[in-house]
């Protein structure tokens, strides 16, 4: 067994304009001094890393890896979530996505496309550069407009959706396989990945590639009322990150999942600071050192009620504190009697 990385940071939700937000520096000094070990890096802010450059130059690589170790950190992976979901939008959702790409390509979404597939394979080799073996982002989504089956989809929509999916992803998966990194998907709503079903849909349109791996995140499966710790039983295999963020569901009588249009803080199921939740983490944790999980365990926050700060300096210590640091021994071997096949022979009455 193998004892997790941590606490690690995803700093997409904590940077912005104002100091020490605004630097990769003064970041990782930040994220340091709250008693974090590792950052996940949003490699679309220009604040944080030029993706571009890092997958061009390795010196620019080692000069950001430089940054960060300086500060007593590790880069745990980077993230392409926004670029990812703009390898597949359907049209309904043009205009809300544009603004995850850079103006040259609002309003054509074939050039859009082309940018994200492309900072895809930036992303893989700039992985390889600051010596990562994993990687963030989402699916897209062609099919999520019909996700609720009324009105009634036509007989093979689903098996377009995910076989043109998979015709996306699949230049991309062996570009990241070239680069010796696993691409990991976050399984989420919005995304035609967005449950274990979906999951092995589109593994098996991508012919089971070894790369194409999982971001476990339980708070989306709080949500959508999911088996979150059975998950793991199923493609721990696959399990290659893991964002640690918690979740609540609280059903009433006049909304459910759904949320009924509602904003986050008066949603039935809604994001939370690390232990305000009902995430069970204790069996997470538990769970993913008997699996041998090998990665870094990273807070994402994205609580509706708590400040970030307060979120970050909490996070950091529940983290810390969950982590399990694997035995090297039985607890029984003290009453270990020593055996050889003669004396096991012996046991079972076996001459």
């Amino acid at each position: 067994m193998t004892t997790l990385k941590g606490p690690g940071i995803f700093l997409a939700q904590f940077m912005g304009d104002a100091a020490p937000f605004n630097s990769m520096q003064s970041i990782c000094e930040w994220a340091a001094s709250i008693g974090f070990k590792g950052v996940q890096i949003p490699s679309w802010d220009a604040r944080c890393i030029n993706l571009q450059l890092a997958a061009e130059s390795k010196t620019y690589a080692d000069e950001i890896k430089g940054i960060v170790e300086g500060c007593g950190l590790s880069i745990t992976e980077l993230s392409t979530h926004l670029q990812g979901q703009l390898v597949a939008v359907h049209p309904a959702y043009d205009a809300q996505f544009d603004g995850f790409a850079p103006a040259e390509v609002h309003g054509n979404s074939k050039a859009r496309t082309e940018w994200a597939v492309q900072q895809l394979k930036y992303a893989a080799k700039a992985s390889a550069n600051l010596g990562l073996n994993a990687h963030a982002t989402f699916s897209g989504a062609l099919l999520w407009h019909t996700m609720y089956p009324w009105p009634q989809r036509p007989a093979g929509l689903v098996e377009t959706g995910f076989t043109e999916l998979a015709k996306r992803w699949l230049p991309i998966l062996n570009v990241f396989d070239e680069h010796g990194v696993d691409l990991c998907y976050e399984i989420h709503p919005g995304e035609d990945l967005h449950d274990g079903i979906s999951y092995e849909m589109f593994l098996e349109k991508v012919n089971n590639h070894a790369r194409a791996c999982l971001l476990y995140d339980p708070s989306h499966f709080v949500l959508q009322c999911l088996d979150y710790l059975t998950y793991i039983d199923y493609y721990h295999e696959r399990i290659k990150m893991f964002h640690v963020k918690d979740a609540e569901f609280n059903a009433t009588g006049k909304q459910g999942v759904y949320g009924g249009y509602q904003n986050w803080v008066d949603r039935a199921g809604r994001f939370r600071s690390l232990g305000d939740g009902q995430v069970d983490f204790k069996s997470i944790f538990s769970k993913l050192a008997a699996y041998n999980y090998k990665g870094w365990a990273v807070m994402e926050w994205e609580c509706c009620l708590k400040h970030p700060e307060d979120g970050a300096k909490e996070g950091s210590v529940f983290i810390k504190d969950h982590i399990i640091r694997v035995t090297e021994k039985a607890f029984d071997d003290f009453a270990n009697t020593g055996s050889d096949e003669n004396f096991n022979k012996s046991i079972l009455g076996i001459h």
